[in-house]
């Protein structure tokens, strides 16, 4: 960035020299150069370019504060966006981590839904219980 605007300075500094310009007519097509025109060509005219304004030194500092401002702007923005990306990476890697949580409490949920089925009548209602306190732990760790 500081290259470029040295260089624009730079090249704002020099002094354009005036240079005639060439418009040519051949075969119906017009063409521009800084030669003269063929001898076969149907017109020929020479065109007088004004030479470049003088270098205005405000402009230069101009340029250069507003080049300043362009480079914090994109740091600025280079800040923010790796801001972002480093919140939306947390946010993915705790939305992981639920969805692991409630993995394991439906999957409780469903080991205690399979002891009920299986209990005798002396252990069915504390299978029962233990069924219903996995389902209260999953609707209130996993809503849906």
């Amino acid at each position: 960035m500081k290259f470029a605007i040295a260089a624009v300075l730079c090249a704002a500094s020099l002094t354009a020299h005036a240079q005639d310009v060439h418009k040519c007519t051949v075969d119906g097509k017009v063409s521009y150069g800084d030669v003269p025109c063929p001898a076969g060509a149907a017109s020929a005219t020479t065109l007088q370019v004004p030479a470049a304004p003088a270098v205005d030194p405000a402009a230069a500092r101009d340029l250069a504060r507003q080049g300043k401002e362009a480079a914090a702007l994109e740091k600025a923005r280079h800040q923010r966006e790796d801001k972002d990306a480093r919140e939306a990476d947390k946010s993915a890697q705790a939305a992981a981590v639920q969805r692991k949580r409630c993995g394991k409490l439906k999957l409780n949920k469903q080991w205690a839904d399979d002891d009920v089925r299986r209990a005798t009548a002396v252990n069915l209602d504390n299978a029962k219980l233990r069924a219903k306190r996995a389902g209260d732990t999953l609707a209130l760790e996993c809503p849906k």
